[in-house]
């Protein structure tokens, strides 16, 4: 394709809306909270999710209040919002959040990395869900 005919191109797009962990209209497209069944089983079932569109991944965790600090440091690293959800006594409930484009392979990894976390860290990943903006799916 010539350089001229890619400008056109470029120019009869509109810009796509960035998709943030906080922006309006998000729903749940897919979510994972079944240690036994596959990421790729998640997505496969997943009807509403849009594959080809970034989507808020978020996995919810428990963990000692002493620690969130330190999973947020950690998870902050590779681009991870952590936030509180509720809190009693000796766990904290926290999502972890991040805006990517979702396939099983990083699902499955991004499931284990929060678990071996969790673990580390004296908790425990619950399981994951996907948002995308509600006129994606």
């Amino acid at each position: 394709m010539g350089m001229l005919n890619r400008v056109r191109e470029l120019l009869g797009k509109r810009p796509q809306p960035r998709l943030a962990v906080d922006s309006p209209g998000l729903v749940v497209v897919a979510e994972a909270f079944d240690v036994a069944e596959a990421d790729s089983a998640v997505l496969a079932r997943a009807k509403q999710w849009t594959a080809a569109e970034p989507a808020v991944l978020r996995h919810h965790l428990a963990l000692p209040p002493e620690v969130v600090g330190e999973a947020a440091r950690i998870l902050a690293q590779d681009g991870w919002e952590l936030r509180t959800v509720s809190g009693s006594g000796s766990s904290v409930r926290l999502h972890a959040l991040r805006v990517q484009t979702l396939d099983t392979l990083h699902c499955a990894q991004e499931r284990a990395r929060m678990a071996g976390l969790a673990q580390r860290l004296g908790g425990d990943s619950l399981g994951w869900d996907a948002l995308q903006p509600r006129g994606q799916a």
